[in-house]
């Protein structure tokens, strides 16, 4: 399935994908070395989204972010903390896996219809 697909598939189950740094200086791809990032508005985001009840974060640092940017508009919603999907994040893929499969208890039929 190619990325269009993958967007229109999450779209289309009412789950988002948004990022908690809206630019940075970086070296490489790893998440330690982001320098002088600018967030992006996730609390106005979240004011936008009236039915919004889950909030996930792929990773630490990502978490460590979008709480700070989050600030009490975090309050209310449920915060998870996912093992970043990076390859340099060495966790097994088996347990990754069974991490971010807890996500689908706020996906209700679909996450049902498409276990594995």
């Amino acid at each position: 399935m190619g990325y269009a697909e993958r967007l229109q598939t999450l779209l289309a189950h009412n789950i988002g994908l948004w990022d908690v740094v809206a630019e940075a200086k970086r070296d490489g791809s790893l998440d330690s070395n982001i320098r002088d990032h600018a967030g992006n508005d996730l609390a106005g985001l979240i004011e936008s989204l009236p039915n919004l009840t889950v909030i996930a974060f792929n990773g630490g640092t990502a978490e460590r972010i979008g709480l700070k940017a989050l600030g009490r508009a975090a309050g209310g919603h449920h915060l998870v903390r996912l093992p970043s999907s990076s390859p340099a994040h060495t966790l097994p893929y088996a347990e990754k896996l069974r991490a971010w499969q807890a996500l689908r208890r706020w996906l209700g039929d679909w996450a049902d219809a498409n276990s594995d």
